[in-house]
């Protein structure tokens, strides 16, 4: 059987699916599913990767008992976040991109590089977490001079896998220290802002070889594959796994985050796409993801969270809630879904109603009406970014492609649909695992093709739903 293993970090799971190439079609088989729970120290809040890695190692496992001839491994994650390390080791717990000291690094790089620049040079959109941002304030305490390598999420678990210290170059993208034209690190911007370029590992693109299974992770995995580069950043991976024209269609790559835009050849460095803030980030095989972030269903699993810490609360039952949302025929508040008062964690209704009743809307008085205000405002945000989107690369949007776990909200679909006046194509909702499958299909010769073909494969396996817009 003609079988690779993906491994697929989620910001609240992760999941380790196997994937098996037969006449040019693709089936998969979760085989171990682990959770993300990151950990509050006195120093802030950060990533239990360790923890992480050991469901990774539990789950490749289960991978080798269940298909013991893997022909390769592949890791991909939520971008931004790294290690820092000196030689084998990490120095510290990596954290958290909601983390809040953030904030000082915005503050010392555009004290260094005004803001209008760095998107000349590295084409992203302005979100306090990047990657440039969380290196100032290491900078500032003196952990860049200690240093030998900074590792983001999917490259650490492939050094620790292998050994092999790699920067993939789609989630690279994401650091705002890659060149947006050459695709190279920018090592005179790396310079102006104090990183050490001897932190910056060797790019390697998807598809290339990263190295073997070190010995002893063979011997607990019960078997040996190489590692291979795929679109390690989850968005690159889930919009390769988009059944779309890009010609003529957006996607929206819906979980924590929504990443609503277009493919392109070259990058959009417009300043209307600076002013609109929407960011250039790499794709597989050379193409640019030109997207903008939008709050996502982190707004409604936050809401959630909050309402299962109350005294007493039962467990939330979200079709439940999501079939009643459905059924309110009131009229709900609007909110901006991506006003920064909504990034850090904590009582999320207690900030949407305050924002409500800050700007003139009417605030939930049920839970379902609550949900329903953060659906409808989702889909109002998406369904403007998908505008911005084709107004700004000139793409002709005429068909909607929802991807993730967005795509299981039938609501959110439906009102998508309804908002924006086009077609919604729903699924398939593991995209970011089948993009990452398929990457190592074609490495390795189950599969073979451009985008497009790739993306035929996906629609043919899993085709996707259909909503119509309504008046």
């Amino acid at each position: 059987m003609n079988a690779v293993a993906a491994v697929d970090l989620g910001a609240t799971s992760g999941r380790v699916i196997v994937g098996r190439f037969a006449d040019g079609s693709l089936d998969m088989t979760t085989v171990g599913r682990f959770p993300n729970a990151p950990v509050t120290t006195p120093s802030g809040l950060h990533w239990d990767l360790i923890a992480l890695y050991r469901g990774a190692l539990d789950g490749l496992a289960a991978a080798f008992r269940d298909e013991p001839g893997i022909a390769s491994i592949g890791v991909d994650s939520w971008a931004v976040d790294y290690a820092l390390m000196r030689g084998d080791r990490m120095l510290g717990t990596p954290f958290h991109y909601r983390d809040e000291r953030t904030a000082r690094g915005v503050e010392a790089v555009h004290a260094d590089v005004p803001f209008a620049e760095l998107y000349r040079r590295n084409g992203l959109q302005f979100l306090p977490f990047n990657t440039l941002y969380q290196l100032a304030c290491e900078r500032e305490e003196g952990m860049l001079d200690l240093a030998d390598a900074m590792l983001l999420v999917p490259d650490l678990f492939g050094w620790m896998l292998t050994g092999e210290r790699v920067a993939e170059r789609t989630n690279a993208s994401t650091t705002g220290l890659l060149d947006v034209r050459t695709k190279n690190w920018d090592t005179d911007l790396a310079t102006r802002l104090g990183v050490p370029e001897r932190i910056l590992p060797r790019l390697v693109d998807p598809g290339e070889r990263v190295g073997d299974l070190l010995p002893h992770v063979a011997r607990e995995l019960g078997g040996s594959a190489p590692v291979v580069a795929v679109g390690s950043h989850d968005t690159a991976s889930a919009v390769l796994a988009v059944p779309m024209r890009a010609d003529r269609a957006a996607y929206i790559s819906c979980g924590t985050w929504g990443l609503v835009g277009v493919e392109t050849e070259t990058p959009v460095l417009t300043d209307a796409a600076r002013e609109a803030n929407f960011t250039n980030e790499g794709g597989v095989d050379g193409r640019t993801r030109f997207l903008h972030n939008v709050m996502g269903l982190w707004l409604l699993s936050e809401t959630i969270r909050e309402w299962e810490r109350e005294p007493g609360a039962e467990k939330v039952n979200l079709p439940a809630l999501l079939a009643q949302a459905a059924e309110v025929r009131t009229p709900v508040g609007i909110f901006d879904a991506n006003d920064p008062v909504f990034m850090p964690p904590g009582d999320m209704p207690g900030r949407i109603a305050t924002w409500l009743r800050e700007h003139d809307q009417p605030v939930p008085a049920t839970r379902a009406e609550f949900a329903r205000s953060i659906v409808e405002s989702l889909a109002e945000a998406f369904a403007g970014a998908v505008r911005t989107a084709s107004e700004l690369s000139g793409i002709p949007v005429e068909t909607i492609h929802i991807v993730g776990g967005g795509s299981l909200n039938t609501l959110l679909c439906q009102l998508t649909a309804d908002r924006a006046g086009v077609p919604v194509e729903a699924g398939p909702v593991e995209a970011t695992a089948i993009g990452n499958l398929l990457i190592q299909g074609r490495t390795a010769g189950f599969v073979s093709g451009d985008l497009e073909a790739l993306r035929a494969v996906v629609a043919e396996a899993f085709p996707p739903t259909r909503y119509a817009p309504r008046a």
